[in-house]
């Protein structure tokens, strides 16, 4: 029996004026695990959103084809008559949660399903301790860091067991650890319940082990089959596929432990030591920096300098204080007690709008920041507001988004967004950049191009402080590696020593070759040297 059934499927959103998603046709077998990959604006969304309904009820637009889910035809049930078979995880979980309370939020659905109390109950107590947040069950869903909001959505939509759970970037706000947690309780879902799952993601990592087949779409257009058949198809793999493919293993691993099985590791190889930035002056400056949230502390007693020509990245569990810690730095918060130096001057006093023309903030969500009608009229705002002159043309193809400059910047997709809000700001040049989870939704092509650019920026003698989930991201651009733990510092030096033999934040080819190998290309030149 399939669960869902997509026949010559077309669809095109209200005023755009190409189709998002081109004469799908597919087929998901009841019980299986799917994988949906692609580009950024790849359709990737917009074929999920037809899946419960939202497409074409909710957004209208211009629909050819059939989708039949569970049975239904999705043209005849709308969203509500779907609801109780079909769970939805958006991709902005921030657009999902309505609840001013945890526990709130989980019930939601099941009390709109009528599912009754004692059920409830149990669901409840399950779903809380399947996704590691019993923790959180009495917070205020307002309190919440993005990775955190993203479990409790995930809560939400699974504590109502519905037939397909569909899950668009799952794990995009997800610290590695928090990211395999949940992953786990899907498989989990699947294995014991039968639950159809369908996942959107761009970290293939982790999906992959567990997936049966892969859906790949590009301009719109679907390919799908088994994983291994559809690997050697795929532009964007994880570092073990793209070693795998170097060293002409067929079939690829999907694991450590199956490469592992075709090396020869007796013991730790070495990597060739990099040549890292030569830091220039010193341009920010935190003092023993506090900062509480309603009583509970956030940061505590933090010490940490960037100078000009570095990238810093920080990572951490969710809610070990990343995004409190950057917005410090250009005054959205104010610390309890310590103070924080802009080349060398506390910015206690300076509003907030003055200090942007010298540090930019992009949030973990960059909706928050676009309220223009056009990507070019975003950028045009954040000059004119600090008073400078700039083509925008060059920051937009190095981030790959030229071709958007007339769309709305809410039309584009999750990716696309991500570097339309980085080219909102960066468009000014402030000397100091603060980037938070900027490679979420991101596929591998569009990580190496923003990789890249922040080096290129931070090499104009400008620092850029990124916070991330991202393990692969910082060993490929970071200079420094801040480590945060409960709203302290716990560890800052390189990359090689910090992220190498981290039991959450080691590279796949650190975990592959221990030592100080991180990126694909360190473990090429080991073994060669072996």
């Amino acid at each position: 029996m399939n669960a869902v059934v997509a026949e010559e499927l077309s669809y095109q959103f209200p005023r755009a004026t190409d189709a998002a998603i081109r004469q799908v046709s597919w087929q998901v077998e009841a019980g299986s695990v799917t994988l949906v990959v692609g580009p950024s604006g790849a359709g990737k969304t917009t074929l999920l959103r037809c899946l419960n309904g939202l497409i074409p009820h909710f957004h209208g637009g211009r629909i050819a084809g059939r989708v039949a889910v569970l049975g239904r035809d999705t043209r005849a049930a709308a969203p509500r008559d779907l609801a109780s078979a079909v769970g939805l995880v958006f991709q902005d979980p921030e657009a999902q949660v309505i609840a001013d309370r945890v526990e709130d939020e989980i019930v939601f659905g099941m009390e709109n399903l009528g599912v009754d109390r004692r059920t409830m109950r149990v669901r409840l107590e399950e779903t809380l301790d399947l996704l590691g947040i019993h923790h959180l069950r009495d917070r205020e869903t307002a309190t919440l860091s993005g990775g955190e909001r993203q479990r409790v959505a995930i809560a939400a939509a699974g504590a109502t067991r519905p037939d397909l759970l569909v899950l668009d970037e799952p794990t995009s706000q997800l610290d590695p650890l928090a990211a395999h947690d949940v992953l786990a309780a899907v498989q989990r879902l699947n294995d014991d319940l039968g639950m159809t799952v369908v996942i959107a993601e761009h970290r293939l990592d982790r999906v992959l082990p567990f997936s049966e087949r892969i859906a790949a779409l590009a301009g719109g257009r679907l390919a799908e089959g088994p994983v291994q058949q559809m690997l050697p198809l795929l532009d964007d793999v994880p570092p073990l596929v793209e070693l795998a493919r170097t060293l002409g293993w067929n079939p690829a691993p999907l694991t450590v432990q199956q490469a592992r099985r075709r090396l020869d590791l007796a013991a730790p190889v070495g990597a060739s030591p990099r040549s890292g930035a030569t830091p220039g002056s010193e341009l920010v400056r935190l003092e023993s920096v506090s900062h509480r949230y309603d009583g509970v502390p956030a940061l505590r007693d933090v010490s940490l300098s960037g100078h000009a020509g570095e990238v810093v990245a920080l990572i951490g569990r969710n809610g070990s204080g990343k995004t409190t810690l950057l917005k410090h730095l250009n005054g959205l918060l104010r610390p309890s007690s310590g103070r924080v130096l802009l080349e060398g001057a506390d910015i206690a006093r300076r509003p907030v709008h003055e200090l942007a023309g010298e540090v930019g903030y992009v949030p973990q969500n960059p909706t928050a920041i676009l309220h223009q009608e056009t990507l070019a009229d975003e950028l045009r705002f954040t000059l004119r507001a600090q008073g400078r002159e700039a083509d925008a043309g060059p920051l937009l193809a190095a981030l790959g988004i030229e071709a958007h400059r007339d769309s709305h910047p809410l039309d584009l997709s999750g990716g696309e967004r991500q570097r339309a809000a980085l080219a909102a700001i960066a468009v000014a040049r402030p000397r100091v950049l603060l980037l938070d989870e900027p490679t979420r939704g991101l596929p591998g092509h569009d990580k190496t191009a923003l990789a890249r650019f922040v080096r290129q920026y931070a090499d104009a003698g400008r620092l850029a402080l990124v916070a991330t989930h991202d393990a692969e991201f910082v060993a490929s651009v970071a200079d420094r590696v801040v480590m945060l733990a409960d709203g302290e510092v716990i560890a800052d030096d390189v990359p090689q020593r910090t992220l190498a033999g981290s039991l959450t934040f080691a590279t796949q080819m650190n975990r592959l070759f221990g030592g100080e190998v991180l990126t694909v290309a360190d473990a090429l030149a080991a073994t060669a040297e072996r």
